[in-house]
């Protein structure tokens, strides 16, 4: 595809968001007299913040032309794993977080490496991921929940830290600015894209599309454990089953911003608008008193949405080959009149 034509679909698609998010806020503004607050502005991505910490990487990933189902699972492993090392009192506090977290970049080492080495689909090897790290969170803290952590903690998690926001918020925001820096304006971006595009392609041109793979997926596994332990600081407990069906919002959040499901386009630009509609659309809903399994319901139906106008907006914008005109003969039939004409 020509990144010209490429980059105006794009374009076009961010515009389009743009217009729903700005009738999504119009709408919910109309509904409540509260929803226009800066507290419930910053509410709505606190209460969402380890979903679109994580939306950030996922995007490298699907550009990428992979993608990753075990995100949330490597999560609550994570933030497990820190409850444990904490009520076990074996380590100190400050060393546990960062074991965690390293265990969350583990996990994605290992998936990294069976995809690229062995070629299996990412979906594959990510599902087996979401089951068993599940199932590690689980066997780590069975059916407890662990809490009591240092109050400092607690407080990096949930109180103010630059002017209204508290931290997590703003290491997203850090995220979002760094990621879209690296992902659009360097080389390694670039490579996302080619990588994703064509990895064949890439191979022949002396990438090193292993490693790079590897890289991305050990990048998505940091975040996701780092995201385990801001959600240890925010809630102050954990429990094994954290995180649960994070996966859908997050996807959601990327496709819906434009990124291809098969990879090799799409920006973080789309994807932040993404992320500001959905949570405004859960915002909006929850307002509104409607329930928890309709709220899913709505985000599933727009990722197929979201899948569907985007491939069709493909298929009529592409290119057609240019017919050959009437008159004109192909190579083929000319050779044979030339045969034939000889004989």
């Amino acid at each position: 595809m020509p990144r010209a034509l490429d980059w105006a679909r794009t374009r076009s698609w961010e515009l389009l968001l743009a217009a729903i998010l700005v009738a999504t806020i119009a709408y919910n503004a109309s509904q409540s007299d509260v929803y226009l607050d800066v507290d419930n502005f910053v509410n709505i991505f606190q209460l969402s913040i380890e979903k679109v910490i994580i939306a950030v990487v996922m995007t490298f990933v699907i550009i990428n032309g992979e993608i990753d189902l075990s995100v949330a699972s490597v999560m609550a492993f994570s933030a497990s794993l820190l409850a444990v090392l904490h009520d076990g009192g074996t380590v100190p506090f400050p060393l546990a977080i960062v074991i965690a977290i390293l265990a969350g970049s583990l996990a994605g080492l290992v998936q990294g490496v069976i995809v690229a080495k062995t070629g299996l689909p990412s979906l594959v090897v990510t599902l087996a991921g979401l089951i068993g790290f599940r199932g590690a969170a689980r066997i780590l803290l069975e059916d407890r929940s662990v809490g009591m952590f240092p109050d400092w903690f607690g407080e990096m998690g949930r109180e103010d830290f630059i002017g209204q926001l508290p931290f997590p918020l703003v290491f997203f925001i850090v995220l979002l600015v760094v990621g879209a820096i690296v992902l659009h304006r360097s080389a390694f971006g670039r490579t996302v894209y080619v990588v994703g595009d064509k990895a064949d392609v890439a191979r022949f041109s002396g990438i090193d599309v292993v490693r790079h793979k590897v890289t991305i997926f050990v990048m998505s596994g940091t975040i996701a454990g780092i995201a385990g332990v801001l959600f240890a600081a925010r809630l102050g407990s954990v429990r094994a089953n954290i995180g649960d069906g994070y996966e859908l919002d997050i996807i959601t959040m990327v496709l819906l911003g434009g990124v291809s499901i098969f990879g090799g386009s799409g920006s973080l630009r789309g994807v932040a608008l993404a992320i500001c509609i959905v949570l405004n659309l859960r915002n909006g809903l929850g307002l509104n008193n409607v329930d928890g399994s309709t709220q899913t319901g709505v985000i599933g139906a727009l990722l197929i949405l979201s899948v569907l106008a985007r491939n069709q907006i493909e298929r009529f914008t592409a290119p057609r080959p240019a017919r050959p005109e009437p008159s004109e003969q192909p190579p083929a039939a000319e050779a044979a009149g030339q045969l034939a004409g000889t004989s």
